[in-house]
């Protein structure tokens, strides 16, 4: 059975185009940037762009997934808008007749949670943990106001939803065929950050604990020591055998575990030789990071990185 599933697996990313930041929209059809994927039997994502949200893919840079458990459809992601919600409801009409029933927030940013709008008016339940909770009371209209400015009519129908419903460590979730555990495995990309496990299929939705096609953003409240610590104690705990990580294509432990606790790993150790040196913050923007060139959105965020690092070990 895992070995079919790993085959379907595969076809899906066979058949889908690279998440690029050079492709502005996949599905034109759609107001979501790709059509979504059956990644194993009846858990599906929308893969969004490994771009900054723009018009063009209309705030969709990250995965909305959907579980389709016999008694029900549990969705992972509001998404960035009103449009892109009602966008992903149109794909799951087309895959299944069962009703919404669960929508999951990953954390607290928008393009996690302005989608809720639109899943609020549908009168779907909205499940968060406590601290994304918190982040969307404080700050929620001040992320409403930045994505109507990259989306203009697109914004239109968006409004901030809190969810209606909190957890703090675990919710389980039993619905159809499926045992789903909701977890917070500790702090990571930021506040509230929550991982949907699915232990039967050794499947998980890691939201953005979890990078691989782009560079991963540390923003002033990533505290990259504990993101470290929560992923050796937590996270690589739970031995995936799928991961459909918070940007890019459904992938693999060991995928997301290079470009995510290696690279964090790898900037401290760079950042570290360099305070060693007597080096300044200034210096410490530009340290080596070479090795993930590569990666999408490295242009805009590789410096940033560094300079927070420097931030959070100069008195370490």
């Amino acid at each position: 059975m895992m070995r079919v599933i790993g085959l379907l697996v595969s076809a899906c990313l066979a058949a889908a185009a690279h998440a690029s930041e050079d492709i502005a929209d996949q599905y034109p059809a759609s107001a979501l940037y790709s059509k979504p994927v059956e990644v194993i039997p009846n858990v599906w994502s929308a893969i969004g762009a490994t771009a900054p949200p723009t018009y063009e893919n209309s705030g969709h840079n990250n995965n909305l997934s959907f579980i389709v458990t016999g008694d029900g459809v549990i969705v992972v992601n509001g998404g960035a808008a009103h449009i892109l919600a009602e966008a992903l409801h149109e794909e799951i009409r087309k895959v299944t007749n069962q009703p919404v029933k669960l929508v999951i927030d990953e954390n607290g940013q928008g393009h996690a949670m302005l989608g809720n709008s639109y899943w609020a008016e549908q009168g779907v339940p909205i499940l968060a943990h406590a601290d994304a909770a918190h982040e969307i009371d404080e700050r929620g209209n001040q992320i409403l106001e930045a994505m109507k400015r990259y989306n203009g009519d697109k914004a239109e129908g968006t409004f901030v939803a809190p969810p209606t419903d909190t957890f703090e460590d675990k919710r389980v979730i039993e619905m159809g065929d499926f045992h789903v555990e909701v977890l917070h495995l500790g702090p990571a990309h930021g506040p509230g950050d929550t991982q949907v496990w699915l232990p039967e299929q050794g499947l998980v939705i890691a939201g953005d604990m979890a990078f691989h096609e782009r560079m991963l953003p540390i923003f002033e409240d990533t505290i990259v020591s504990d993101w470290l610590d929560t992923w050796e104690t937590g996270f690589e705990a739970l031995n995936a055998t799928y991961v459909i990580p918070g940007h890019g294509h459904p992938t693999n432990m060991a995928q997301v575990r290079r470009y995510t606790h290696g690279y964090l790993t790898y900037l401290r150790g760079k950042i570290g030789e360099h305070l060693e040196n007597g080096g300044d913050l200034a210096d410490a923007y530009y340290v080596d990071q070479s090795p993930y060139a590569h990666l999408d959105t490295f242009e805009e965020l590789a410096t940033k990185n560094a300079g927070r690092v420097y931030e959070q070990m100069e008195f370490e």
